[in-house]
């Protein structure tokens, strides 16, 4: 081997400067460093079930954001992001070949099976050659090491104990330094060219200006992003209570893309609170954003000690439930056509845009799962295929809480597709951004078209089954709601928009679904 130690840094869903001690390590450990990304065409094939594409135009367009990002900023530092298209396996056996002064290859370790699979298969490699491997851990907002069970297995099944737990007896830990310089690629390395959509077989992006998410990827753009929503408009201050919100960039943070592909690290997140509690105010809306966080820790270490029961149909619970899979009922949900408004909304603008609001979210989940009663894994892989902020545990973890098979105490509970869409959209003013077929029906009025004398559907144009569908499902429980009008927000002017914030009485309708009693929401 030769005398100058290099360390190849395998990024995967950490793509970033700040807080990553893979660089921190290097730095200490290497005169060379090969920051290096890999393409790998597993990640552009179809879903396990349902083969849909795995990587969707508008995550995939994030990620090529965030690699040409993180290149500028590894310039920046006299270093370079060398890029190749190939499975990590090999291409980091090819890099330990070419450069033969290779000592160390170091990654952060992920938790479930494929990126567990090409963990063990890199291993192999530098076993075979020799080369040693330094794993870390960098996901989450609290250390793996530092969770208050003796063992994984210990995880409580239920998100509160965990909560409460944490809370209580662990800490979060300091995050690293981002470096003033980087130890410079060895000579003679290939960067290797960023691939284009059209290289990897796959669809350009297209621009919708409705889009709730029109943010590029990459570290600079996440620590913009926190800056705007902490220091520069104080939205943070407001969070708990705008967070339920549909329309608009600020009603919640959007932060989950980045965190996604690790351009901004939790740990950061957490630190900027703490020192906006300090410097401005600490109230329920700043910590929600603590327990938004944890949250995804838990999904996290919910994949740790489930494995592939997360993926597998009976889900965490072992449960047999008598799932459909009609593909005409899932074609009208994925593509909008269910002639359920609030839901054809909620469908249009994913397709469009690769974002949904949490709100939304729950309410697609919950209808495809309990008012269609299909298969939960086909919303939960459409769901993979086109969410820019798409997160395996946080996807899979919350598409099983929905269908009634994950970490949720309480059974039987669905969404009122007709009462979610009055509480949070009064006034329609969303269903009607995405579904302009009903633009000139007025009000909350919207939410059940199908409700409506003929005299009004023809005075707004239009003819159910022609110009929209009629709905594919009505649930017996949406009556008591179809006919009523929320108070003091209907009706409004034409084109004049609702409240873009939560509705009063509906601010903590956020965290009904997973702590109400009630089994209909």
């Amino acid at each position: 081997m030769s005398t100058s130690r290099t360390v190849i840094c395998l990024l995967r869903n950490d793509l970033r400067l700040h807080d990553n001690e893979l660089f921190h390590w290097a730095q200490r450990n290497a005169e060379y460093i090969v920051p290096l990304y890999c393409f790998d065409p597993r990640h552009y094939v179809g879903t396990y079930n349902y083969n849909l594409p795995k990587t969707g135009p508008f995550r995939l367009r994030f990620l090529l954001e965030s690699i040409r990002d993180l290149r500028n900023t590894l310039l920046n530092k006299g270093s370079n992001l060398v890029v190749r298209r190939g499975k990590p396996e090999e291409v980091v056996a090819d890099l330990i070949k070419q450069l033969g002064s290779v000592s160390s290859v170091a990654f952060h370790e992920e938790v479930t099976s494929e990126e567990l699979n090409v963990e063990k298969k890199v291993k192999e490699v530098c076993a075979k050659m020799k080369v040693r491997v330094h794993t870390c851990w960098g996901s989450t907002l609290y250390h793996r090491d530092d969770l208050p069970f003796n063992h994984m297995s210990r995880l409580p099944d239920v998100y509160t104990q965990f909560r409460k737990a944490v809370e209580a007896q662990s800490r979060v830990r300091p995050v690293f330094p981002s470096p003033d310089k980087l130890n410079p690629l060895p000579s003679g390395l290939e960067e290797g060219a960023i691939p284009s959509a059209e290289d990897l077989q796959q669809t350009e992006a297209v621009n919708d200006p409705r889009s709730a998410f029109p943010c590029s990827g990459g570290e600079s753009h996440a620590l913009a992003r926190l800056k705007h929503y902490f220091w520069d408009t104080d939205a943070v201050a407001t969070y708990k209570e705008t967070r339920n919100g549909l329309i608009g960039v600020d009603y919640s943070t959007k932060f989950a893309p980045w965190l996604a592909m690790g351009c901004i690290s939790p740990r950061y997140i957490y630190d900027q609170i703490k020192q906006y509690e300090s410097k401005r105010t600490a109230n329920q809306s700043t910590y929600w954003v603590i327990f938004e966080l944890l949250w995804r820790d838990y999904f996290k270490f919910v994949a740790v000690k489930y494995g592939n029961r997360m993926f597998q149909l009976k889900g965490l619970q072992d449960k047999s439930v008598p799932w459909k899979k009609d593909m005409k009922l899932f074609n009208a949900w994925k593509e909008g056509r269910t002639g359920v408004p609030f839901v054809d909304a909620n469908m249009r603008e994913l397709a469009m845009t690769g974002f949904m609001s949490n709100r939304g979210r729950q309410n697609v989940a919950s209808f495809l799962t309990k008012d269609l009663g299909l298969d939960w894994r086909m919303g939960a892989e459409w769901f993979e295929y086109l969410l820019v902020d798409h997160d395996v545990c946080s996807n899979y973890g919350n598409w099983l809480y929905s269908a009634g098979i994950g970490n949720d105490p309480r059974e039987n509970r669905k969404f009122n597709m007709i009462k979610q869409g009055l509480d949070y959209d009064g006034n329609g003013d969303y269903v009607r951004q995405w579904v302009p077929e009903l633009q000139a029906v007025r009000g909350g009025d919207v939410h059940a078209p199908w409700t409506l004398s003929t005299a009004a559907l023809s005075h707004a144009h239009v003819s159910l089954g022609d110009t929209y569908p009629t709905p594919i499902v009505i649930a017996p429980e949406w009556s008591r709601h179809a006919n009523k009008k929320p108070t003091g927000m209907w009706p409004s002017p034409r084109g004049k928009k609702g409240p873009s914030h939560t509705p009063k009485q509906h601010r903590d309708r956020g965290i009904d679904f997973y702590f109400s009693k009630s089994k209909n929401l």
